[in-house]
């Protein structure tokens, strides 16, 4: 097995383990506790690769900074607007809509994304 494939599934896994929906730099910080020799640039490019073969998704929420999901499966996520967090929702994905927008407007739909926003259950009662 060829050495840039062991990264990759380290990378891959990395993600997959880290259900916060982390920054590019967090994968790079939990992968240097255990793998040290995977430099930043390796981890940023690998983690590009992956989204683009949609192993892994690349979650580039407005006004926000770009973060990975591990969870490839087509869904939802909801961004507190307080604490910043990013959670997946677990709700039907309205396939549909797809179609409804490329009907109308005759564009080729590949796929969605939605975000909710609002305050998640942690921080709903702060002020």
């Amino acid at each position: 097995m060829e050495r840039n494939t062991v990264q990759k599934q380290i990378i891959l896994e990395a993600v997959k383990q880290m259900h916060d929906h982390p920054r590019a730099v967090d994968v790079f910080l939990y992968i240097q506790k255990t793998h040290p020799s995977i430099s930043k640039s390796t981890v940023y490019r690998v983690l590009r690769e992956l989204a683009g073969k949609r192993e892994i998704v690349h979650i580039a929420p407005p006004r926000d900074v770009e973060r990975y999901d591990g969870n490839a499966y087509p869904h939802y996520h909801f961004r507190c607007k307080t604490c910043g967090g990013i959670f997946d929702v677990d709700v039907e994905v309205v396939a549909a809509l797809e179609n409804v927008v490329a009907k109308k407007h005759e564009h080729q739909v590949d796929y969605h994304e939605v975000f909710f926003w609002g305050k998640c259950n942690q921080c709903k009662g702060r002020v």
